[in-house]
């Protein structure tokens, strides 16, 4: 079991439509590879770009090299599990990592005007918009 947020284009959905957004999202139906960040939006991307020089990508391009991993024993413990949709970009980590994911997501999404949905929480989803 993972500890799940998601960052989010603000204007994709309202709070009370983003249950059903959402579980839209994850179907992962867009016909594009869920790795490439060049399929967000601007935003998005320069969220992603901050989000994993704290959080840095299990897979895909962006991930580090089993030198990079040698070198930053680290690493290990803060790989993250991102799809990246066109509005949307999830992350799972392991749970050890939820406090600080949290407060990580929550300071560079409102410094680069992003929606966050903590999905891992109960029933009403906390969804945190920039101001």
């Amino acid at each position: 079991m993972s500890y799940d947020i998601v960052a989010f284009d603000p204007g994709a959905t309202t709070d009370s439509g983003f249950l059903d957004w959402y579980n839209t999202q994850t179907e992962w139906a867009e016909d594009h590879d869920y790795c490439d960040v060049t399929v967000t939006t601007p935003e998005l991307r320069a969220f992603y770009t901050a989000i994993t020089e704290v959080f840095p990508p299990l897979n895909g391009p962006d991930a580090p090299d089993d030198e990079q991993l040698a070198a930053d024993s680290s690493l290990d413990g803060r790989l993250t599990d991102y799809s990246i949709g066109t509005t949307i970009i999830y992350a799972s980590f392991g749970w050890s990592q939820a406090e600080r994911a949290t407060e990580t997501f929550r300071e560079l999404a409102a410094e680069h005007k992003v929606a966050v949905a903590l999905v891992s929480h109960d029933s009403p989803v906390p969804i945190i918009r920039p101001q």
